[in-house]
């Protein structure tokens, strides 16, 4: 069974082979050690924490294949962002340019750097292992947030978005960043990258332009890649839009790549997840899968399976393996999610 958890000290090591696999531009996960184990103690203090509202709580969740004990993928969510560390954005905007006496009229795209998503949450660190990548896996992985969303609403801010990874090349260049390197910060993007997810920022404050940028003066190979998903990311923006999460005209301030969002209530598998009481015996057959979590909050848990729902009935009957999976006794409530 695979079943998702709140990462846990134990999984350090796993965690590690994951940042390293992982590649350039997954900024939430630096190799780098002691930002891992720290990461992690993090995530344990937030699982615990009494929230009376979201301020830099992380809950991040591996997802462990139960026959192995092998950790093979990541989800996480961030509950308020930019709340310590400050978060940077591009926003994209226009500029008119208008005279009568000759007759002109020019509209002119803009980035300005900006920090209009403070105190939005944040789904983040999602990544599974090549093996794993079939089944539906992945998406089971990354709409299982959606259902700890509308379990614990409270604990995060109203507006949630998700940063998707911009263009760049095998060696991890981005042809956007190589304009911002050679004309204002001085670092390669893989070092840029790499001290953002560290927390280290104050260089982003220090180097980075302070007026609009007029988009036409960058080389056109960079305005090109303005808004744009790495191959790789599609299948995660597809994803996301079915879910209700759109572009507002923001953009990563290293590779340009796109940051989507929605309404926490508005989110598809938030609004159509549903409470369930649960009874534990001999299920009956059905071909309808769903995600399925339980309520909890530090043992928190959710996987998959296939489970006869029915649209009258707040009742399900699930299996003994099942139960035990999700830490579930006779009686207690369920979240589920079709798949």
């Amino acid at each position: 069974m695979l079943i998702i958890r709140p990462i846990r000290s134990s999984d350090f090591e796993a965690l590690y082979q994951i940042a390293e696999e992982s590649g350039h531009g997954f900024t939430s996960l630096p190799v780098n050690e002691e930002l891992l184990r720290n990461k992690i103690a993090r995530v344990e203090a937030s699982f615990l924490k009494e929230v009376d509202k979201p301020f830099d709580e992380g809950y991040l969740m591996v997802l462990e294949d139960t026959e192995t004990g092998e950790v093979v993928g990541t989800c996480g969510i961030e509950a308020a962002v930019g709340m310590e560390d400050a978060f940077y954005h591009y926003r994209l905007g226009t500029e008119v340019y208008h005279s009568e006496q000759i007759e002109v009229r020019n509209e002119v795209e803009t980035l300005t750097l900006c920090h209009d998503y403070t105190g939005a949450a944040e789904l983040c660190t999602l990544f599974l292992r090549g093996s794993y990548r079939k089944n539906s896996n992945g998406r089971m992985l990354s709409r299982s947030r959606f259902l700890f969303l509308a379990q614990h609403k409270e604990r995060f801010g109203e507006t949630v978005i998700a940063e998707m990874r911009g263009e760049s090349d095998k060696e991890g260049n981005s042809p956007f960043y190589d304009w911002l390197q050679k004309h204002f910060l001085g670092i390669d993007f893989v070092e840029a990258d790499y001290l953002s997810g560290l927390g280290q920022k104050a260089f982003m404050a220090e180097m980075m332009p302070k007026n609009a940028v007029y988009v036409c003066l960058l080389p056109e190979d960079a305005q090109k890649v303005i808004g744009e998903v790495h191959t790789n990311t599609r299948p995660a923006l597809n994803l996301l839009q079915a879910e209700g999460f759109r572009c507002r005209g923001y953009v990563d301030i290293f590779d340009g790549g796109p940051t989507v969002e929605c309404n926490i209530n508005d989110i598809r598998g938030v609004r159509e997840s549903r409470l369930l009481t649960v009874t534990i015996g001999e299920p009956p057959e059905s071909d309808t899968s769903y995600i399925i979590s339980n309520t909890q909050l530090a043992n928190y848990r959710a996987t998959s399976a296939k489970l006869l729902v029915s649209e009258e009935n707040d009742e399900v009957v699930i299996s003994p393996e099942l139960a035990t999976g999700l830490l579930l006794e006779q009686g207690d409530q369920i979240r589920i999610l079709a798949l």
